[in-house]
C-alpha cells in the first residue's frame, strides 16, 4: 500500500530535485526522507530517480508519478473544501429565545454583530413568553435567551446584558408633556399603567422596584400584556407610563411624549442560558460575551 506521506515526500523531492531542500520543505531530516523514497520505489517495484553525482533526475516513471500525485492532492484538497462547505451549510444553529416582547435596538445590534463574528453558525430566533423561555432552556430546546428577568431558578443563569434609562411616557396633550425633565414623583402622582405579571414578570418586577424607591403608594390604572397595548393605552390618555429608552426609540410614535426622568433609573435586559456542569460550549460562551459588551 502506498501512503499519502510517500506521495507528499515524493512530490517534494521531484519538484526540488534535491534531498536537502526537499527535507527542509517537509520538515524532516534527509535520512528519513531518503528512506521514504526508497520504500516507495520498493513498493512500486521500479526506479523513480536517477541518482547521478551532484544531480538528481526523474525517470519516465517518476515524471508520470509526479503528474498523477499532483492530481491526487488536488482531489484531496477539493474533498476537504467540499466537506468544510457542507459542514458550514448544515451546522447546528445557535437557538435563541426572546421573551417579554423585547424590541430594543441593542437586541438587533447584538444579533448583527454576532452574525459578523460567526457567519458560519446559523442564528435561529423564537419569540415566546417568559415561562416558555424557562422551559425551553431547561429542556435544552434553546441555547440562550433574552428577558427582562425571570423568577429565581437554580437551573438557569441570568446575566445582565445591557441597560436603558427609564423615561416617562405620556399622552401628547398631558400637562406634564411639555417639561424637558420630569421628577418621577410628579409622574407617579398620576395613575400609572402596569404590565402583565404572567407575560412580563421581569419587567414588572423592575418597574415595581423603581416605583417603590420613590413612593409608598401609587395608583394603578390597569395593566397591559404587550408593548403595543401599553403604548396604546398611554396614547389614549388612560394612564401615564414608564418605558425604557430603547423601546421608545423603536416606537417613534407621534401620539406619545417621552420625557427623561430627573432621577437616573434603568431597565436591565438579561441574557440567559442553562447552567452547564462542564462549562458552556465555545459558541455559546462567545455569544454571551458578545451580548454583554454592547
Amino acid at each position: 500500500m502506498i501512503e499519502l506521506r510517500h506521495l507528499r515526500h515524493f512530490v517534494a523531492v521531484a519538484e526540488e530535485l534535491n534531498f536537502r531542500r526537499a527535507a527542509e520543505r517537509v520538515h524532516i531530516d534527509q535520512t528519513p526522507l531518503s528512506r521514504t523514497i526508497r520504500d516507495l520505489e520498493e513498493r512500486l517495484g521500479l526506479q523513480l530517480f536517477v541518482r547521478a553525482p551532484r544531480k538528481l533526475h526523474l525517470t519516465p516513471a517518476g515524471a508520470r508519478l509526479l503528474i498523477e500525485a499532483r492530481k491526487v492532492f488536488i482531489r484531496i484538497d477539493r474533498a476537504y473544501r467540499a466537506v468544510r462547505e457542507t459542514d458550514a451549510r448544515f451546522r447546528a444553529p445557535l437557538r435563541v429565545g426572546v421573551a417579554d416582547g423585547i424590541a430594543q435596538p441593542k437586541l438587533s445590534q447584538c444579533f448583527v454583530r454576532w452574525r459578523k463574528l460567526t457567519p458560519a453558525i446559523p442564528l435561529e430566533l423564537t419569540e415566546m413568553r417568559a415561562s416558555e423561555l424557562v422551559n425551553a432552556l431547561e429542556r435544552e430546546e434553546l441555547d440562550a435567551g433574552f428577558s427582562f428577568g425571570l423568577p429565581h431558578n437554580d437551573t438557569i443563569a441570568q446575566q445582565p446584558a445591557w441597560n436603558y434609562p427609564v423615561m416617562a411616557l405620556l399622552p401628547r396633550g398631558h400637562e406634564l408633556a411639555a417639561q424637558s425633565v420630569l421628577p418621577i414623583a410628579e409622574l407617579l402622582a398620576f395613575p400609572l399603567l402596569s404590565c402583565d405579571a404572567e407575560r412580563q414578570p421581569g419587567l414588572l418586577q423592575q418597574m415595581q422596584v423603581i416605583v417603590q424607591r420613590h413612593t409608598a403608594k401609587v395608583t394603578l390604572a390597569g395593566e397591559a400584556a404587550t408593548l403595543g397595548g401599553y403604548v396604546t393605552r398611554v396614547a389614549a390618555g388612560l394612564a401615564v407610563g414608564l418605558a425604557d429608552a430603547g423601546h421608545i426609540e423603536t416606537l417613534c410614535r407621534s401620539d406619545v411624549r417621552a420625557v427623561p426622568l430627573k432621577e437616573v433609573e434603568c431597565i436591565t435586559t438579561f441574557v440567559l442560558h442553562k447552567h452547564q456542569r462542564f462549562g458552556l460550549p465555545e459558541a455559546l460562551q462567545r455569544f454571551v460575551a458578545n451580548a454583554k459588551t454592547l
